[in-house]
């Protein structure tokens, strides 16, 4: 064989070994982490309704059982915000919907934050010349994260870039989202200030057009969503507390049929591990399971002596089926988080600032 081709041979060969070594580091590269252990608890603090700069993020090291009550303030300098609403985490970051005070204060936007660090990574403003949008709750999709605000508008950030992309008029004033097969569910609530008679629907958009495509009539006053993997979609009313009394009610996501389940008075509602898990508002507060076909409550979620004062929020850690429940205790001074094992059982608790609600979690990766 000539020397030409031999090295012809040697060049092919060095080629294809170098396209197999990027074709599996492009692979390994795609392979998601697979958490471990939880390091730390981040928990949002709405702080006081309207009160300039009260919202904060508690830390919680798990190992080390120490607390940082205001970790966002700590690690970068700055207020969180005015009447923060939710904190989500979405890849290796978690994004906090800070409303703001008023329409026309500035003070409205998404705070993105590294979750290994807690350190902010880009504040998006959520205002323009107009006004402000007044977000409320966010949720994911393929790299996009849809934001309902106050205006009746719903907002598409692109999760790379972190900026907004578009934005469309899809209902009142907007509260709460869950995105299912292929298409997103807002919560059209009542509300003193946005007014709007489009206060008893949900707002039901086509997630590949971002096109409204229907509006389902439900209860007076939707505020919260909750998908199931199923495909249906839980949603809290809270009626007029008066003469339309709350209820749990339930959407068929491929044929947007809705049916009342109970008429549950809850503050909160989280699904998972093929049941759903609640607060109600009732005193004494129910902290309970229910069933996700019948919607009949189930067992306590406490099941040891643990009492809990104003039972606020919960959120579920399913690296360990662990269920954190937010304190809010008078309402008006520190919090606490009571963290409870898959049996119900007491693992830790700790202090956080003023009205903790939605967890977020800083997981070890192997």
């Amino acid at each position: 064989m000539k020397k030409s081709n031999l090295n012809r041979l040697a060049l092919s060969g060095l080629l294809t070994t170098m396209v197999f070594l990027n074709a599996c580091k492009k692979d390994r590269i795609k392979v998601d982490p697979i958490p471990h252990a939880t390091a730390g608890v981040y928990v949002l603090c709405e702080g006081g309704y309207n009160v300039a700069n009260s919202s904060s993020i508690t830390y919680y090291d798990v190992a080390a059982k120490t607390t940082v009550k205001n970790h966002f303030k700590t690690v970068n300098g700055i207020e969180l915000g005015t009447n923060a609403n939710s904190l989500k985490q979405y890849g290796s970051k978690m994004y906090c919907v800070v409303t703001g005070s008023t329409s026309l204060s500035q003070d409205a936007y998404i705070e993105v934050i590294q979750i290994a660090t807690g350190k902010s990574i880009k504040r998006i403003p959520f205002y323009n010349g107009s006004g402000d949008f007044s977000p409320r709750n966010i949720a994911f999709y393929q790299n996009k994260a849809y934001v309902t605000s106050y205006d009746g508008y719903i907002s598409k950030i692109d999760t790379t870039t972190l900026t907004i992309e578009s934005r469309i008029l899809a209902g009142g004033a907007l509260e709460g989202i869950a995105i299912v097969n292929g298409k997103i569910f807002a919560a059209n609530s009542a509300h003193s200030i946005y007014g709007t008679s489009n206060n008893s629907s949900v707002s039901v958009l086509d997630i590949a057009s971002f096109t409204k495509v229907a509006e389902i009539p439900v209860n007076y006053n939707p505020t919260k969503l909750a998908p199931a993997a199923n495909g249906d979609v839980y949603v809290i009313t809270n009626g007029n507390y008066g003469d339309i009394a709350p209820a749990l009610e339930k959407i068929n996501s491929l044929t947007n049929v809705k049916t009342q389940l109970l008429p549950y008075n809850l503050g909160s509602l989280e699904i998972g591990n093929g049941k759903g898990y609640l607060i109600s508002y009732d005193y004494p507060a129910l902290i309970k399971t229910f069933n996700l076909s019948t919607g009949a409550l189930g067992n306590n979620i406490i099941t040891d002596n643990t009492e809990i004062t104003s039972a606020y929020a919960l959120t579920l850690n399913n690296l360990d089926n662990s269920t954190y429940i937010s304190d809010a205790r008078d309402y008006v001074g520190d919090g606490k988080i009571f963290c409870f094992d898959a049996n119900g059982k007491w693992k830790y608790d700790f202090t956080t600032g003023n009205n903790p609600q939605s967890a977020v979690f800083n997981y070890t990766y192997k």
